[in-house]
C-alpha cells in the first residue's frame, strides 16, 4: 500500500508541473501497464486545474490528449492481440492474472454487444484495459476499434476530469464562505 501511495503522490507531484503531458501519459501508460490508475490520476487533474486556475475551457485539451493517451494505448494492444493470437496470448497474460476462463468472459461480452462493447468497455474500469484484447483477438476493423475507443474515453475522460474540476471548486467554494 506504500508503494502504491508513493505512486500517487509522484503522480500529482508530475501533473502539478506537466499537467497536460501528464493526462496522455497517465492515459498510454494505464492500457498498456494496467493498473495506473487514472481513476485517481484524471480527478487529481483536474483539481489541480482548477486549484491553478484554468478556465473551464482549458480542461478540453486535457480532455482530447487524455482520449488520445488511451486510444494509442488500446491500439498498441489491440494490434498486439491481433498479430500474436490467442494462445500466444494467454502464455502472457497470466502474470495479470487474466485466465482463459476470464478471456473467454470478455470474449462473450464483445459477441454479444458488437460495436458498442469497446465504447461501453472504455468506461468500466477493468474493462478498460481488457477492452482491446478481444477486439484484435476477433478482428474488430480497426478504423471501428480506433473510434468506439477514442469516443467511450473521450466520455470516461471528461467525467472524472471535470469530478476533479468542481470537487475543488465546491472546497474553494465552501472555505471561501466559511466563518
Amino acid at each position: 500500500m506504500e508503494a502504491f501511495d508513493s505512486i500517487i503522490v509522484w503522480i500529482a507531484d508530475f501533473l502539478g508541473e506537466h499537467l497536460y503531458e501528464g493526462m496522455f501519459l497517465a492515459a498510454f501508460i494505464e492500457t498498456i501497464i494496467p493498473p495506473i490508475p487514472t481513476l485517481a490520476v484524471f480527478p487529481t487533474a483536474g483539481f489541480i486545474a482548477s486549484q491553478q486556475g484554468i478556465p473551464l475551457i482549458g480542461i478540453i485539451p486535457m480532455i482530447i490528449l487524455g482520449a488520445s493517451g488511451a486510444t494509442l494505448g488500446s491500439s498498441i494492444i489491440y494490434l498486439i492481440a491481433l498479430k500474436l493470437g490467442r494462445a500466444v496470448l494467454l502464455r502472457y497474460l497470466k502474470y495479470f492474472k487474466i485466465t482463459d476462463k476470464k478471456l473467454e468472459r470478455v470474449e462473450i461480452w464483445f459477441e454479444k454487444h458488437g460495436d458498442k462493447a469497446v465504447f461501453l468497455g472504455r468506461l468500466l474500469p477493468v474493462m478498460r484495459e481488457m477492452i482491446s484484447i478481444p477486439a484484435g483477438l476477433l478482428k474488430m476493423k480497426f478504423v471501428k476499434f480506433v473510434f468506439y475507443t477514442f469516443a467511450g474515453s473521450l466520455v470516461y475522460t471528461a467525467a472524472t476530469i471535470l469530478a476533479g474540476y468542481y470537487f475543488a471548486e465546491a472546497i474553494g467554494l465552501a472555505t471561501n464562505t466559511s466563518p
